[in-house]
């Protein structure tokens, strides 16, 4: 990432602390039309969804299973045109999915917030569809809204840290919304749980897991 972890969980913890504040007070705007099929608030006061493109989905599924509140992280595919996409297809390219996470958590527990706190600090979301050595649309950031006070919440993070400059590039995660998920074959699900002595989950997913951890400690399911 463009600045040191520290200060950019700094900075985001401090963002997700306003946008509480602000959500109480905030006017919706007009939306898009391609936003307009959106509902105005979640369906389910108790279990809440957020779907995230962050790079690869094994690395993170294995960050966000163990955030306190996430009650399922199902890795899959989403933001594309193509029906029911098999890996290979979604790894060749031209079926405009990325690779996500389908997140089921109680937010009396986690909040949206904390999630998308999570989610900035999960990846570098400067790089254009690419994650390090991971290149291709299908490793895009970007962000499926379920309703439009998700909406409101990740456009207002997004200015917020651009207004901040706090990354030396600008933010190009992609704001959509959610229209489909598309689960992975069985073998894409808890893979590092099921794979640690791989080399990608020991030299790519370990590391970026470890960070994560020691940022969300008192947010862990599992005190380390």
């Amino acid at each position: 990432m463009a600045m040191k972890i520290k200060c950019v969980s700094k900075y985001i913890l401090l963002i997700v602390l306003s946008a509480t504040l602000f959500a109480g007070c905030h006017s919706p705007k007009a939306e898009k039309i391609s936003f307009e099929h959106l509902p105005s608030q979640p369906r389910n006061s108790e279990h809440d969804t957020a779907t995230f493109a962050a790079g690869c989905f094994w690395c993170i599924e294995a960050q966000f299973k163990e955030l306190k509140g996430v009650e399922q992280v199902l890795s899959g595919y989403s933001g594309g045109h193509v029906k029911d996409p098999t890996y290979t297809q979604v790894s060749l390219g031209g079926t405009g999915h990325a690779e996500v996470i389908q997140v089921v958590y109680n937010p009396h527990i986690v909040s949206y917030d904390q999630l998308l706190q999570g989610f900035f600090l999960a990846h570098d979301p400067t790089q254009l569809n690419r994650q390090g050595n991971d290149v291709g649309e299908q490793y895009r950031s970007a962000i499926f809204v379920h309703d439009k006070i998700q909406l409101d919440k990740v456009r207002y993070y997004i200015r917020k840290m651009t207004d901040e400059k706090l990354y030396d590039k600008p933010i190009v995660t992609q704001v959509e919304p959610f229209t489909v998920f598309y689960k992975a074959e069985d073998y894409h699900q808890n893979y590092y749980a099921n794979n640690p002595d791989e080399a990608y989950c020991q030299y790519v997913i370990k590391p970026k897991l470890e960070k994560f951890k020691h940022i969300f400690s008192t947010n862990l399911k599992h005190t380390p």
